[in-house]
């Protein structure tokens, strides 16, 4: 495989790009450097908001639950406590020239739309049916405008509780995931190595190998059984799968990238998640699933109809859609042993006494899966062939059903990629937070994503270079918030107005773009975002210092302090 890598990993400018870039998260830097997704879980994991979840009333007695219950229990928590969040100004906004000017150092453009939604990947099959920038809102703004999506921490997605007409936490696709990942393991006791997480152009998941499988979906889990009901929710699940191409899978022992030549993740595993995964994403042809199928099918419910037998041993008819639509008002269903009893409720009058033309009898067809045998492609083959006269869309239909029963996983192959010399993350379910803390310091040298872990996590270290690049270059929400204040001492009036809180804890530190959007931060944090706002300004010439409990921003011949409990040493910087 071509190695499209262009900046060396040694080089001073890339290392900086790449550290700062996990103090912003956003989802573009996520597939361009793969192992801030890895590194983002990590730092969920060192988050003491994290393991307080272990305390709570709700998972009380998860020792003695199966691993797949412990992850219901879970769901039915981030299900409660956090809203998915894909609204398109919460982060800002940027551009298309801009950001492939940032990451020209870094990959070539083509491989970039290949990757990334944002920079024109519009999916093989469903994204591409429709316009993907009504789809994501983007239609009110130039072709060239795309939002800044910023993937959350922990601490971020909590804190959207504070802003205004908020009432629980937040986060988009790969903060939900990360979340997960990290949940499963710290609260789930679901073991590091079982968790898998991957993200496509458009979307993030996690495969966890338990059971049969179950997949992550934002806020909700899918079991195999759930991914093939034909359901809403199981189509929302399958549409990443059916219709993307997985860019980046990431893993405790590593990192695979689509269009990355070189790989961390230990082959066994990469081999072991492909087959779990493929084995999932396949299911045998049965009564129950082409009920199912027809079920997430409206084009097709046309050609179908039911045939019920009614007290008295009479046969009667219904159409598939309207049968179907009965089941929205209960729990009963037209693809399972509660069929009859659903029938049952319908009035006489809806039916039909004899077949209705032009439309095949699903319990024909349900009899014929019944008794049929051999290979998938042999039971399609001959269903086609036994009802093909009777409905012209019987091809399609067949071709259909072969799809929804088995998807083709389009995953990273790994011939030609190079094992990149890298330790795998050993952590272990009798560890607590600080020995998990401490075994990751200890291989910080030697494994990239740990060394990124901390940096996103905000953890103390060698930060402020790349925090206060992402600082003042990437955190847009931030000016145009502040844009409403003519001059910086409303600016500063607007701050000091803000709750003198961080929402990280102990010395972490939040992004100006954290501050403005909860409305809250420690003095050091205000006076971050303020330099960053004066230097949006044209305010070139600046001094911010801080001695003990006391921050400086010199600018414009005058002085603006900050009070900050931030133990994080003294600090001084001039632009």
């Amino acid at each position: 495989m071509e190695n499209r890598i262009i900046a060396s990993p040694t080089d001073a400018k890339a290392r900086l790009e790449k550290y700062s870039s996990a103090y912003t998260l956003s989802d573009m830097e996520v597939f361009i450097f793969p192992q801030l997704l890895y590194a983002l879980v990590l730092a969920n994991i060192m988050s003491p908001r994290l393991w307080a979840w272990r305390d709570l009333p709700w998972f009380s007695g998860m020792e003695e639950f199966s691993p797949e219950k412990r992850a219901m229990r879970l769901k039915q928590y981030i299900m409660d406590h956090y809203t998915f969040n894909l609204d398109l100004e919460t982060w800002g906004l940027t551009t298309k020239e801009k950001e492939l000017a940032r990451f020209s150092d870094f990959v070539d453009p083509d491989s970039l739309r290949e990757s990334n939604a944002l920079f024109g990947y519009e999916g093989d099959k469903y994204y591409f049916s429709i316009d993907i920038r009504r789809h994501f809102g983007l239609d009110k703004y130039t072709n060239d405008i795309i939002p800044y999506w910023k993937t959350e921490t922990l601490e971020a997605m909590d804190a959207f509780a504070h802003k205004p007409g908020w009432q629980t936490g937040g986060g988009e696709c790969v903060s939900l995931a990360c979340l997960y990942a990290a949940a499963l393991f710290v609260v789930a006791r679901i073991p590091l190595e079982d968790i898998f997480i991957y993200t496509t152009p458009l979307h993030s998941q996690n495969f966890i190998v338990i059971g049969e499988g179950v997949l992550t979906n934002n806020r909700r889990i899918v079991t195999k059984a759930m991914f093939f009901n034909g359901s809403e929710i199981s189509q929302k699940a399958r549409r990443a799968l059916e219709n993307e191409r997985i860019i980046v899978a990431a893993h405790a022992s590593g990192y695979i990238h689509y269009f990355y030549d070189g790989m961390s993740i230990d082959p066994a595993q990469y081999m072991r998640f492909c087959g779990n995964l493929r084995s999932y994403l396949t299911t045998q042809l049965t009564p129950e699933l082409f009920g199912n199928f027809i079920r997430c099918h409206l084009d097709f419910q046309r050609c179908f109809c039911y045939r019920y037998h009614a007290e008295g041993g009479r046969e009667l008819y219904i159409e598939c859609e309207k049968a179907l639509r009965y089941e929205e008002s209960t729990k009963l269903r037209v693809s399972d042993a509660s069929r009859k009893k659903l029938f049952g409720m319908i009035d006489r009058d809806e039916y039909y006494p004899h077949p209705i033309p032009g439309r095949l009898i699903v319990n024909d067809i349900e009899d014929f899966l019944r008794g049929g045998g051999g290979k998938q492609g042999d039971i399609c083959a001959r269903l086609h062939a036994e009802f093909c006269s009777s409905c012209q869309d019987t091809c399609s239909i067949v071709q259909a059903l072969r799809e929804f029963a088995h998807i083709a996983p389009r995953l990273p192959g790994i011939a030609g990629k190079t094992r990149l010399a890298e330790p795998p993350i050993v952590l272990t379910g009798d560890m607590d937070r600080i020995a998990i803390i401490r075994a990751l310091e200890t291989g910080r040298t030697q494994n990239e994503t740990i060394d990124l872990a901390f940096h996103a996590a905000r953890l103390p270290g060698d930060w402020f270079a790349p925090y206060w690049l992402a600082a003042c270059t990437r955190n847009p929400i931030c000016v145009s918030l502040a844009a409403r204040y003519s001059c910086l001492d409303e600016v500063y009036v607007a701050l000091q107005s803000f709750p003198n809180e961080s929402i990280y804890d102990e010395a972490r530190l939040a992004q100006p773009d954290e501050v403005w959007n909860y409305a809250r931060g420690d003095g050091f944090e205000k006076a971050v975002s303020f330099a960053a706002i004066a230097l949006a300004r044209g305010q070139a010439d600046m001094r911010l210092a801080k001695r003990g409990g006391e921050v400086t921003v010199i600018c414009a011949g005058a002085e603006w302090k900050f009070a900050s409990t931030k133990d994080i040493g003294e600090i001084t910087w001039s632009s």
